[in-house]
């Protein structure tokens, strides 16, 4: 069971999967899902369903939050978006940053919805 800690609505600028990170859009308090590991992720949708372009959406920014992997990943690993807003495993390349949105606490495969802690920071490569 997840245990989410803040929660805070937020107007979907697109349609938004359940399960997936979101980043600002371009407008103030409206969310997007994130497309690429340089997005500033902000948090991750719940289960209640997708949502809609103007429909209200709840992301989780703290705590222990289910989320749709998108690849392989590990326990323990850091965790960033891929174009589709899952979680996969951070690997930068050599003076590339990525924004990483949490620390995944299962392991998993694409496709499965995994537990992850949210831990915003950012990763540069070696």
């Amino acid at each position: 069971m997840a245990m989410p800690g803040l929660t805070k609505a937020y107007i979907a600028a697109a349609a938004i999967a359940a399960f997936r990170i979101c980043k600002p859009s371009g407008t103030s308090n409206e969310v997007v899902q994130a497309a690429a590991a340089t997005d500033l992720s902000i948090g991750v949708t719940r289960e209640v369903g997708a949502a809609a372009a103007g429909d209200t959406v709840d992301l989780v920014k703290s705590g222990l939050v289910d989320v749709e992997y998108g690849g392989n990943v590990t326990r323990g690993q850091e965790l960033t978006s891929d174009a589709d807003g899952k979680a996969i495993a951070s690997a930068p390349g050599a003076g590339v940053n990525h924004r990483i949105i949490g620390i995944a606490e299962v392991a998993g495969a694409a496709g499965d919805i995994g537990k992850m802690m949210i831990a915003p920071s950012v990763k540069q490569g070696a």
